[in-house]
Formats: structure tokens, C-alpha cells, sequence
């Protein structure tokens, strides 16, 4: 089937010019939505997610999805541009999610109509536009997996310079409180809630978890948030403070919250344990597939919707990581054509 660069170019061009924020994607969802009945393909829509299967998907067919975001972060105010314009100034298209991951997701789905008509394909393919992704939001990819067939793995699209994330570094965010005992600061009463939160904060600092990845390397543990008291003259009786914890594909995040609550003194609520670690096996037909094509693996520490998926994946896409989140950010044109090229490739050689 396929569709010109043009229009893959367009497609991006109308997405960057509807603000898309997590949660408010239902603009782009629509375009995204209209786009595939323009090419005469059902869609299926839940709430701002989008997807579509091949058209001679068949059940009990091994099946392959094919997923990338189009939500977006608020704008950072240092933008020297207008964020929802797109403007190609040498070769670099500008715009909020133009990076992050407009580019995968234009490339994924120009990928995906190069395949979508092809008869007697060892592999059915599945691909969804979904929301909510820079949140991890409960009406993302999660709610679309609910209702899916089986999936054999998947190509997750963000941007990695077409090179491949085989493992990713999962997430826990924690809220600890050491709890003490108020009393006056001029008499020396009291228990100290600061003194506590910071004997516990020196061990997160200090301790190193003994399982090393691979790929990923060490668990990663930051406070990156702290609150204590009332006023200059009371010894305060909690000490809150906020943990953020990346975890490796050696531990599994139940484990490592396990580890901490054993060793700290302050009470650990994990805000949830869900966004996991992921890893593939170097056996695997897509990391084989990258070895054969001379792309370069590489474990991710930053998170995508990989975390959610319970079955094996892969990141991989057009654009620089360093440019996401970033005021004026852009995507070279080059890039997206390069993607395209690649998903194909890569498909075409994971299919034989």
C-alpha cells in the first residue's frame, strides 16, 4: 500500500500543530483516526488511543505491535519558537513532539501501510497510536492491551537514532515519612523526624543494590524531594521525603521496594510497582535481526511504554533522545525517512 514522504511529512505537520498535552490527545486522535480512513482502513478508537491491524489479520496468527505516542509535555517556556507551528529551517522540522515521538510515530505507521495489504505474511501486525504515554496514565497503552489478541512482541517507537533499546530501566517513585516526636528546640525535647530521614537518606545514598545489569547497570536510587517542619523553635515530629528509584532488569521492582523497607527506619509507600524493567533475550529474532543489520544495541535508562508491556519488546526510532523534552525541539526530515527505511528493513528481515 505505502504513501509518500510528503504525506508522512504532513501528518506530522498536523499533529504538531494540535496541542496534544497527556490526557488532552483527543485532537490528535482524530487526525490520527482520520488519517487511516483516508487510506481506507479500520480504525478503532478507545478513549485518545488509536489502532488498526493489517487487512488480512488473521487469529491464531504469532503477532507483532507496532506502537509509538502522540501526547506530548507542556511547552517549557524557553521556547524561542512558536511550539504548535512546524517550521523546516535546514532540514530540521521544529515543533513540540516532533522528536518526542512524532517521528516514530509517523515512521511506525508509514512502516505499517508498506505492510498492511500483503497476503501470506508469516505475522499478523497490530499498530496503535496511544496516549498518555509521558504520564504512564491508566487510559494509555494499558487499556488498549486489555482488548487486543495475543501479542508475540513488539517495535515500541521513540527516539534512539535507529539504534535499539534491548533492555530498559523500570521506575518507582516512593514517598517515605519519618515519623518522631515534637518538643521545644530551646530545651532539647522531643524526637528529632529530620534526624531519622536523614540517617535513612545516607543509606540510600550509600548503599548499592549487588546484582549488576548487563546492559543497564546499577539500581539507581535519588531523593529528589524533602519536607520537615513548622517553625524555628519546634523539634518537628515527620519528615517527609520522595524517592526516585530507577530499576534493572536483575531485580524486579517488588523486590527492590522489599530491600528498602527492611533497611529504612521511615515508613515506604510505593506509588506503584508497575513500571517494571524490561530486557529481551540476545536470542531473540528482533536483537538477531539487529545483529544482522549492523544496528547497535544499547540498554535505555530512560522510560517509554515498554514498562507496561508483558511480553517482549524492543525501543527503537528516528530522533535524538537528547532533544526530547527540550526547548525548540526538532527532528532532522532525513531522520524520518531513515526510520521508515529502517522499521522496513527491520520487519522485512524479522518476517522472512
Amino acid at each position: 500500500m505505502g504513501t509518500s514522504f510528503n504525506h508522512i511529512v504532513n501528518l506530522l505537520k498536523q499533529i504538531i500543530k494540535t496541542p496534544s498535552f497527556s490526557k488532552q490527545e483527543d485532537r490528535t486522535a482524530n487526525i490520527i483516526d482520520t488519517f487511516f480512513k483516508d487510506q481506507g482502513i479500520s480504525s478503532v478508537r478507545k478513549h485518545n488511543n488509536v489502532w488498526v491491524r493489517n487487512l488480512h489479520f488473521k487469529s491464531g496468527k504469532p503477532t507483532i505491535l507496532l506502537n509509538s505516542h502522540h501526547d506530548t509535555i507542556q511547552p517549557r517556556k524557553d521556547w524561542t519558537k512558536d511550539p504548535f507551528v512546524p517550521v523546516v529551517e535546514n532540514d530540521r522540522l521544529y515543533g513540540l513532539g516532533s522528536n518526542d515521538a512524532g517521528a516514530s510515530l509517523v515512521a511506525l505507521i508509514a512502516a505499517f501501510l508498506e505492510f498492511y495489504n500483503r497476503k501470506n505474511l508469516n505475522y499478523n501486525f497490530i499498530f496503535v497510536a496511544s496516549a498518555e504515554e509521558e504520564i504512564s496514565g491508566p487510559k494509555g497503552i494499558l487499556t488498549v492491551l486489555q482488548d487486543l489478541e495475543n501479542i508475540d512482541f513488539g517495535i515500541v517507537g521513540e527516539p534512539t537514532s535507529m539504534q535499539m533499546a534491548v533492555a530498559e530501566k523500570g521506575l518507582m517513585v516512593l514517598d517515605c515519612v519519618a515519623e518522631g516526636a515534637s518538643g521545644h528546640a530551646a530545651k532539647g525535647g522531643g524526637k528529632n523526624a529530620i534526624y531519622i530521614a536523614s540517617k535513612d537518606i545516607e543509606w540510600i545514598r550509600t548503599f548499592n543494590f549487588p546484582e549488576l545489569s548487563e546492559l543497564l547497570g546499577s539500581v539507581k536510587m535519588t531523593v529528589t524531594m524533602i519536607h520537615s517542619g513548622t517553625q524555628h523553635n519546634v523539634v518537628p515530629d515527620t519528615c517527609e521525603f520522595v524517592v526516585d528509584v530507577r530499576s534493572t532488569d536483575v531485580y524486579r521492582n517488588e523486590d527492590i521496594l522489599k530491600e528498602i523497607k527492611d533497611h529504612l527506619h521511615s515508613k515506604v509507600k510505593a506509588r506503584s510497582t508497575r513500571l517494571q524493567p524490561s530486557g529481551i533475550s540476545k536470542d531473540h529474532v528482533l536483537v538477531k535481526t539487529a545483529d544482522k543489520l549492523g544496528i547497535k544495541t544499547f540498554g535505555s535508562q530512560t522510560l517509554s511504554d515498554q514498562a507496561l508491556m508483558p511480553f517482549n519488546t524492543v525501543k527503537i526510532g528516528p530522533g535524538d533522545s537528547d532533544r526530547s523534552h527540550t526547548a525548540d525541539e526538532f527532528v532532522y526530515l532525513r531522520d524520518i525517512k531513515e526510520g521508515i527505511d529502517g522499521y522496513i528493513r527491520i520487519i522485512n528481515e524479522v518476517i522472512k
